[in-house]
């Protein structure tokens, strides 16, 4: 079972889980791991999509003490400009840069990520507005 299944009860659109507000940093690995394979999102976009827009740095705080490792890609968070993480994080240096390029994520001539082309597309996981009245 998923952290997302488990966590959320499947339900993307809600943020609450027994009537209790989830943690910025469950909610960061919930997002996270919506990130589908050969797309990529930027820590603001995250920080942005879990209700915080300010809180880049947090989103690499918690995916930095991900419990889920495995379950949670973290390798799928680059910084805004495509940039990968340190070597401290996933295994080493170009461990990164590996595990994209074997989901089909392209790199510009710089290093970083195209962002252009693999930046991955989501809403925040508030309800949804009906507009239709």
């Amino acid at each position: 079972m998923s952290f997302a299944v488990r966590e959320n009860e499947g339900k993307a659109a809600a943020m609450e889980e027994r009537g209790r507000k989830m943690a910025f940093r469950d909610k960061v690995y919930h997002m996270v791991e919506q990130i589908p394979k050969g797309r990529v999102a930027t820590y603001g976009q995250i920080a942005y999509l879990c209700g915080k827009p300010r809180a880049a740095r947090a989103v690499g705080n918690a995916l930095h003490q991900n419990p889920f490792a495995g379950q949670v890609p973290c390798h799928r968070v680059v910084n805004s400009k495509g940039e990968l993480s340190g070597a401290f994080a996933f295994g080493g240096q170009n461990r990164q840069r590996e595990l994209l390029e074997r989901e089909g994520i392209g790199f510009l001539p710089n290093g970083a990520v195209d962002l252009k082309r693999y930046i991955w597309r989501m809403e925040p996981l508030e309800e949804k507005v009906d507009r239709s009245r």
